[in-house]
């Protein structure tokens, strides 16, 4: 009986020793392996075999990417806190095994590092602040984030990590400067509306004066060609009417008549004119024989003016 029992337990560690010689390591990791304490190798991940007993998996490291969000606090050169809420990225170097070994061993544990991590950048993002004013930090926040990424990515190196990004989400300052802030921003928005209404009102001016001033222009051009074209008219009435009368004159002389005759059917025509086209207007003519004599002069007058003309 205790025969069995004996062989029962060899079996029985003999196949402990067996599955415990084989270790498994997932996709994205890299295991650390020490024999009595010291290190020994790394496995890749997938199936890997390891002395049974005195050979350990120390550490098992992830060479993914890792992000982390930070709050902190800054103050600037003249005395305003700053509130920074930031997001990094980081990862392992690479997977060489002297990397590998200073993931695994520069600190005690995870918590000391990302405390390290933490603490160094908000010190360089301190230290950065530290010397610009709170009006300059928030055109800053690029210069802020190169200035802390040249810095942490050197020291993260000597870690065995490698910084992949680093984004300031989001800067804000204590409620007194940013209601402060916003005033400047509310007052200059007016500033830059009451200058383009401004603009905008002198443009609307100049423009409907310039309208004004062309329909002026046109008006004015209009009214000197119907004051010519008026002009041209008339003298080409006058000048039709001499050629009426220079006709009629010579028929008449051709005929013995007197051409006075003319000029009292002229007379007669223009009163019939006058009475057929008048609008409520009164015309006073002088109907009496000496009248009708005497502008029957006038008009025999006129007609022997126009008589060298026609010669």
């Amino acid at each position: 009986m205790p025969s069995i029992v004996l062989s029962t337990i060899i079996v029985l560690l003999i196949f402990w020793v067996f599955f415990s010689s084989f270790v498994t390591v997932q996709q994205g990791t890299i295991a650390i392996t020490t024999i009595f304490g010291k290190y020994s190798r790394i496995m890749r991940p997938g199936l890997n075999f390891k002395i049974p007993i005195i050979e350990k998996v120390f550490k098992r490291i992830s060479i993914q990417n890792r992000s982390v969000e930070l709050e902190f606090q800054a103050i600037t050169i003249d005395q305003a806190n700053v509130y920074f809420k930031a997001m990094l990225l980081y990862a392992v170097w690479n997977q060489e095994e002297e990397t590998i070994k200073s993931v695994a061993f520069k600190f005690m544990d995870e918590r000391s590092f990302m405390q390290a991590l933490i603490r160094t950048i908000e010190g360089s993002i301190r230290g950065f602040v530290a010397t610009k004013r709170q009006s300059e930090v928030l055109g800053l926040r690029r210069e802020i984030t190169e200035n802390v990424k040249e810095q942490i990515d050197k020291t993260l190196e000597g870690w065995g990590y490698h910084l992949l990004d680093l984004q300031m989400n989001d800067i804000t300052f204590d409620d007194a400067i940013m209601k402060s802030m916003a005033q400047v921003v509310a007052s200059n928005n007016l500033k830059a509306a009451a200058e383009n209404e401004g603009q905008a009102l002198l443009i609307t001016k100049t423009k409907a004066a310039e309208a004004d001033g062309n329909a002026i222009k046109i008006a004015a051009e209009a009214e000197r060609q119907a004051a010519q074209l008026r002009g041209q008219g008339v003298a080409l009435f006058r000048e039709e009417v001499a050629k009426g009368m220079t006709m009629a004159a010579k028929e008449m002389q051709q005929a013995n008549l007197d051409t006075s005759v003319i000029l009292f059917s002229m007379w007669t025509e223009a009163i019939k004119h006058f009475a057929e086209n008048g609008r409520g207007n009164v015309i006073f003519l002088d109907g009496s024989s000496e009248g009708m004599d005497h502008t029957m002069q006038q008009m025999m007058g006129l007609n022997k003016l126009m008589e060298p003309q026609k010669k």
